[in-house]
């Protein structure tokens, strides 16, 4: 019956577990997280961006393609004054990990980040945010709006061709920073790509969830990542950046891609998000995998559905960095 419920490529489903990160693991996770980084070469130059924020940086090893300038030299303003892109400027990623809020590295992407560098000829840039509980929100958005306005203004980058992603709970903060981006209306992402974003808190108190088909993040752990994400809310109310899919007006985003499986706990949330951003006449495209579960192209990425997967992340950035 269980293998029934999932794609029948990804086989390693019947043997993970619903639920990885609560409270009590969490401690345990950490230090794993920890040792693996240490005992593994995960590449990509690391850069501290002021006191509290790094960033791991991956570049492509030679230039693959010409360069021009952005259209009509696209301008910055940095301390009044107009900052242009060079002519060899590179487009660039500005890549979250996931983690739930609490958990992960900039370092655990590292072989997603060098591949995407290396086959699109960009920079890639892994962030390496303050994790709740200890840094409840806004803390982990400002980390990574901290990291895109120092990637905006690095020489070499084009910083009208920057795209925001990441996966999971990254990829709920990549879409909440294209908010915080257009709140500001200092940078101008070309693309939002999220790969199973943790978009909205008020999935927690569904009841109409099938348990049976979440692995690695189920409803239990969802309720840990939010509460220690949102901290103490004052009288109960969420602030519609820490939850992107509490926004009201979505217009004025930069487009998006947005995939997730039919078995992921994101994944009613995502497909609303993806609707109402559609609605908002912002071009977003929606990759759904069946049967697919939480995090699935990272546990078993060498499988077809995997790979197409991937595919589909790697076309939507070429054609928003590359114009390919």
């Amino acid at each position: 019956m269980t293998e029934q419920l999932f794609n029948p490529h990804l086989r390693a489903a019947r043997f993970l577990p619903r639920t990885v990160i609560t409270s009590r693991t969490l401690p345990t996770l950490r230090l794993l997280t920890k040792v693996a980084g240490m005992a593994q070469r995960p590449g990509g130059e690391v850069v501290a961006v002021d006191a509290d924020v790094s960033v791991r940086v991956f570049r492509p090893a030679s230039a693959q393609r010409p360069r021009p300038a952005s259209a009509g030299h696209r301008q910055l303003l940095e301390g009044g004054r107009p900052k242009v892109a060079p002519a060899a400027a590179r487009p660039a990623l500005l890549w979250i990990h996931g983690g739930g809020m609490v958990l992960g590295a900039a370092a655990q992407d590292s072989r997603f980040c060098r591949r995407i560098a290396e086959q699109l000829d960009i920079v890639v840039v892994s962030v390496e945010y303050r994790l709740a509980p200890e840094h409840p929100f806004p803390t982990p958005l400002e980390d990574c709006y901290t990291a895109l306005r120092w990637l905006a203004k690095q020489p070499g980058i084009d910083p009208a061709l920057i795209a925001i992603g990441g996966a999971s709970a990254g990829a709920g903060l990549a879409a909440a920073l294209a908010l915080l981006a257009k709140e500001r209306g200092e940078i101008q992402p070309v693309l939002q790509l999220l790969s199973y974003p943790m978009l909205d808190d008020r999935t927690t108190t569904r009841s109409d969830i099938d348990g049976r088909r979440q692995r690695l993040w189920s409803q239990h752990s969802n309720r840990f990542g939010w509460r220690a994400y949102l901290g103490s809310v004052p009288n109960g109310s969420v602030s519609p950046l820490a939850a992107p899919a509490r926004y009201d007006d979505l217009s004025g985003l930069p487009p998006a891609w947005i995939g997730v499986g039919t078995n992921d706990l994101f994944h009613d949330e995502d497909i609303a998000y993806a609707r109402r951003l559609q609605e908002a006449g912002v071009a977003c495209a929606l990759h759904v995998v069946p049967g697919a579960y939480h995090a699935f192209d990272s546990v078993e990425a060498k499988t077809a559905v995997a790979q197409t997967f991937f595919h589909a992340q790697t076309t939507a950035l070429d054609e928003a960095l590359n114009g390919s």
